[in-house]
């Protein structure tokens, strides 16, 4: 179900929002969190999609701000309007969806925006889908937040939006650029956890050329393990082929030359394959959501692991 709210407020949101749950028998009190997105038109369909697919874990309510990057700085201007969009039901996963379309003077004021419509006493996540503020800390809806998610990847700019973040990181700012590396992470220390226990001697991880997420891997790999780090860049890869461990005993890889398919290969001994797909972005998001402390290792990837490596 949805609802059009033309030239609305949101207050006559938040009242019809209760009249659509006292009809249902429902109430808002088992929704987790309160997922704002600040997005653009264009992205609006696909990012409410993510968030319907990550809601299904955590029942939240999505509260969709679309301003196509327009700030109107005449803060005069009588002609401020609110558009708004209620979703229901299956259009709107396990919770419920707001949609905000402001106009001119009110999208100088977001944060007061949308303070009636969030959950009370629940945890307020912002996801920027695309482009993101350069510091996500000092942006209205991101002070609101307990976690303030980016993601770089998507950005119009990806190698200058992430460095941007990465100069005014925050204690509560994640990027998805990282939570795309979980299963790498798990399964190279996973890999090095198996005898011999031989020291590292040097590491070479085989990515693409500007590629986010290699970067931040081969970041977290010299920070780790203090051994000189190398990067080949190729630039008809698509994500992160491959890393390689050099030990006195030989090479120690993982391979990912598939989208979907890994080979462990070690040295005397046959080689281990495993189904490996790419992460779809709910199931990054749904992470992010289900962990929203601060990610100290990102934390400590990007202050100190980064500057370790030769970022071209």
């Amino acid at each position: 179900m949805i609802l059009e709210l033309p030239d609305t407020s949101t207050g006559a949101i938040s009242r019809k929002i209760d009249e659509l749950h006292e009809e249902r028998g429902e109430a808002a009190l088992g929704r987790v969190l309160t997922l704002l997105i600040t997005t653009d038109a264009a992205n609006l369909e696909n990012s409410l999609e993510v968030a319907n697919a990550a809601s299904r874990e955590h029942p939240c309510r999505v509260i969709a701000i679309v301003t196509d990057g327009h700030v109107d700085t005449d803060i005069s201007d009588h002609s401020s309007t609110l558009d708004g969009q209620i979703r229901f039901g299956a259009d709107a996963g396990a919770g419920e969806i707001i949609v905000l379309k402001p106009t001119a003077a009110l999208t100088r004021h977001l944060d007061t925006l949308v303070i009636p419509l969030l959950v009370p006493d629940a945890p307020v996540v912002a996801w920027w889908p695309t482009r993101a503020p350069e510091n996500p800390a000092a942006d209205p809806i991101g002070r609101m937040a307990r976690s303030r998610i980016t993601d770089a990847m998507r950005a119009p700019n990806p190698e200058a939006a992430f460095t941007a973040l990465r100069a005014h990181y925050s204690e509560k700012d994640v990027d998805l650029s990282w939570t795309r590396l979980t299963i790498w992470r798990a399964l190279l220390a996973t890999m090095l956890d198996q005898p011999p226990h031989l020291p590292i001697e040097s590491v070479r991880v085989v990515g693409p050329t500007n590629d986010i997420p290699t970067e931040l891997l081969v970041s977290w790999l010299a920070l780790r393990l203090d051994v000189p780090v190398r990067v080949e860049r190729d630039p008809d890869a698509k994500a992160v082929q491959g890393v390689y461990f050099q030990r006195e005993d030989g090479e120690v890889a993982l391979l990912r030359p598939a989208d979907d398919q890994a080979t462990i290969r070690q040295p005397g001994q046959a080689d281990q394959t495993m189904s490996m797909p790419a992460r779809p972005l709910e199931d990054c998001l749904s992470e992010e959501l289900r962990r929203l402390d601060p990610d100290e290792i990102y934390a400590e990837v990007v202050t100190k692991g980064w500057p370790l490596v030769d970022h071209e």
